[in-house]
């Protein structure tokens, strides 16, 4: 380790963090982290390296937001800890990095044979839209475990690769984790980056992940269906207003809604009728989005909601009709 010079801490810091007491000790990390002060950071990268667990898991969240490269280093070697709290610490705090100059820094870690600590890089990798992280990511759509399959699907999400399409739509279908098909589910949605091509490898997909034995997965897909406004798609979303979970059948009310699916009225205000207000509020919206005047009289009946909400909803949907 660098060797640290005690000159340019605080005073009150520099025995308080020397303390034998490790809760001391912590306590003075945090108050040395308050200090906002970059010349102060070695002392918190050094405090990885402390021999109590709470005091390298401490360090470890108060590196959140520091972009250097030694700290992005400090918290990668960090994801190796023996301790459970510091490793979560450390992947918590890599994953709020914005700064993509940081990609260079993780890549090795999203290819690390070390299933944490792969799926921590890619995780911290996924926003910052670094075009190299494709490489791992894709590496890893077939890993044993099951989180860093799911990761690796964030990261090629975000970038819209569109050569991962046809893995995305198989993960979506075929995984054995409903966690997995969910993520590749919502993946799927960078069909838009891909065209005409990208929308036929992914609708089978996403009309079969409709049908998922995980509600959801069924959720994740009636919303991709309703962005990427798949018209082909409504007779199987208005076939999904009639899960055994409102959950799905508000998605794809939404994604109706988004259709302009005129065949989907009469459904839609069946829903109107459902115990969970959520969802009579997102049919009274798809209503107003489709805006057949054949839903004026099930909007009538809405107007009468014992939800204020939904009456609001009824109203300003009724004054659409026709005007779409």
């Amino acid at each position: 380790m660098t060797s640290l010079d005690e000159d340019i801490l605080p005073p009150a810091l520099k025995s308080r963090l020397a303390d034998a007491d490790a809760g001391v000790r912590r306590v003075a990390l945090i108050a040395l982290a308050d200090e906002q002060d970059e010349t102060l950071l070695p002392w918190l990268i050094a405090a990885l390296s402390d021999a109590d667990a709470e005091v390298r898991a401490e360090a470890a969240q108060r590196l959140a937001g520091w972009e250097t490269e030694a700290a992005v280093s400090g918290l990668v070697h960090a994801l190796r800890d023996g301790a459970e709290p510091v490793r979560q610490a450390a992947a918590q705090s890599l994953s709020e990095l914005k700064n993509p100059e940081a990609g260079a820094w993780l890549l090795a870690a999203a290819d690390d044979g070390d299933a944490f600590v792969r799926a921590a890089g890619l995780r911290a990798l996924r926003e910052l839209r670094v075009a190299a992280a494709a490489g791992p990511a894709i590496g890893s759509l077939s890993h044993a475990h099951a989180a860093v399959r799911r990761e690796a699907i964030g990261v090629l999400g975000w970038l819209k690769h569109r050569e991962a399409l046809p893995a995305l739509a198989d993960l979506a279908t075929r995984d054995a984790d409903a966690e997995v098909r969910r993520a590749a589910t919502g993946a799927l949605g960078l069909t838009e980056a891909g065209g005409e091509e990208g929308r036929r490898i992914a609708q089978p997909a996403l009309l079969a992940a409709l049908r998922d034995a995980a509600w959801p997965v069924r959720e994740e897909a009636a919303s991709t269906l309703g962005k990427l406004r798949l018209a082909e798609a409504a007779p199987a979303l208005i076939a999904a207003l009639d899960d055994d979970y409102w959950q799905v059948r508000l998605r794809a009310a939404r994604a109706l809604g988004q259709l302009r699916a005129r065949a989907a009225v009469g459904a839609l205000g069946l829903a109107l009728a459902h115990e969970i207000s959520n969802l009579r509020k997102e049919a009274a919206i798809a209503l107003g989005e489709i805006g057949d005047v054949q839903a004026r009289p099930l909007l009538e009946v809405a107007e009468s909601d014992v939800d204020p909400e939904v009456r609001k909803l009824a109203r300003l949907a009724k004054a659409r009709l026709g005007a779409v």
